[in-house]
């Protein structure tokens, strides 16, 4: 099941770090300007691996470093101790925040970053970037979740895929009527169902109400949700200002979400694909899917601490976690679409992976993953300064009231 994810921010670092390789090493970037707005510092990465250190500190999303003592069903790190001889030592975070301070400390030798740390971790120089031949299953990783602008500089890039999944539209089908098809069910048409509209609560939610404005007002000019100057930031916090009053619950907590449709409480709102199957599950009459705008989304990145004590372990792991098996276990267990492509042949539900879309790279074209918004603009502005997390955050608390 899928763990609650609460994004909050703080400013990235500037400190910068002499990466450590693992045996030789090569300098990735010639500190000409990224295309994604970055230039982040040069940074070491490995041309070979040795033998492992013995042990690998990890951070990771619950669900993600499973060792059998929550389910005993779900246990993919023994064998990985047995093959490797590496130690997983692991710390599950409740944030992407608390992700990037974690590892900052240099206690931690890798990361399962989501899209709004990653790429402060690559700005401030804390993740090194990653020799993908030194990982043999990236190979198979699906196409679409190579060189994102949430994981990659100029074609560089500073991690692994782990998975992806999709931010969907969710409604009751006795009390909304006709079955939306649009995300103005939430935002220009939430007066219908007043009480009774549900959004996630985190600042980047402020994305999705961006996406909604990039088709219902392209005089905006709009491209990237996460790339907002002032004017297209002020618009899209005016339209959730006026969504405040029809919210009956922000939500966070999946458990949650599904009680409140099951009761009622909510008809209509943003879910995720394994919360609408359990909802479903416990007999909630619900429907989920992507409105004709798009939706958001994430998509999780295995990303190397620059100064890693164990870097011959951690990308051990890197590989590991994406191998078809293991891919498999993680993706189900969790409630998100794998990253490996030959992982839903081992998958345990044979339906699973088209449940979530795992291969069809024309449904994710339509999720615009979750990014970390800075001042250099994401969409390749340069004639204005766009408008920093940071100010998503203040904004947020604005919203709520």
């Amino acid at each position: 099941m899928r763990i609650t994810r609460t994004l909050k921010v703080a400013a990235a670092a500037a400190a910068l770090f002499v990466a450590a390789g693992a045996c030789g090493t090569s300098e990735a970037g010639d500190g000409a300007a990224a295309t994604s707005g970055l230039n982040p510092p040069d940074r070491a990465t490995p041309t070979a691996l040795g033998k492992g250190e013995g042990q690998v500190n990890l951070i990771a999303w619950a669900g993600y470093v499973e060792d059998g003592s929550n389910d005993p069903k779900a246990d993919w790190v023994s064998d990985f101790e047995k093959q490797t001889g590496c130690k997983v030592n692991s710390k599950v975070a409740a944030s992407s925040d608390e992700m990037v301070k974690l590892m900052k400390t240099g206690e931690y030798d890798a990361v399962s970053a989501s899209g709004d740390a990653s790429l402060r971790l690559i700005a401030s120089g804390d993740a090194a970037p990653v020799n993908t031949d030194l990982v043999p299953n990236y190979e198979d990783v699906f196409d679409g979740l190579k060189d994102g602008s949430w994981n990659s500089v100029d074609g560089q890039m500073y991690g692994i895929p782990h998975g992806r999944g999709a931010n969907l539209l969710m409604y009751n089908t006795e009390k909304v009527t006709p079955a939306p098809t649009s995300w103005s069910a939430v935002f220009d048409d939430a007066g219908k169902y007043k009480g009774h509209v549900t959004a996630y609560d985190s600042p980047i939610y402020i994305a999705d109400a961006a996406l909604y404005l990039k088709a219902t007002q392209p005089d905006l000019g709009i491209k990237d949700p996460y790339a907002l100057d002032q004017k297209q930031f002020d618009a899209a916090v005016a339209l959730l200002k006026k969504q405040n009053a029809n919210i009956g619950e922000y939500w966070s907590d999946y458990l949650k979400e599904i009680s409140a449709f099951k009761s009622g409480d909510s008809v209509v709102g943003t879910t995720w694909q394994v919360i609408a199957n359990l909802a479903a599950d416990e007999g909630a009459k619900v429907k989920a899917f992507v409105p004709k705008e798009g939706s958001t989304g994430w998509s999780d990145t295995w990303m190397v601490y620059a100064k890693a004590k164990h870097p011959n372990c951690a990308y051990k792991w890197l590989d590991w976690i994406v191998s078809p098996r293991v891919n498999a276990q993680v993706a189900e267990y969790f409630g998100e679409a794998p990253a490996n492509s030959k992982a839903c042949d081992l998958t345990s539900d044979k339906n699973f992976c088209t449940v979530y879309h795992a291969s069809d790279e024309d449904y994710w074209k339509r999720i615009a993953f979750w990014n970390t918004p800075i001042e250099q603009c994401l969409d390749g502005r340069t004639d204005v300064t766009c408008v920093p997390y940071a100010k998503w955050v203040q904004a947020w608390t604005e919203i709520k009231g």
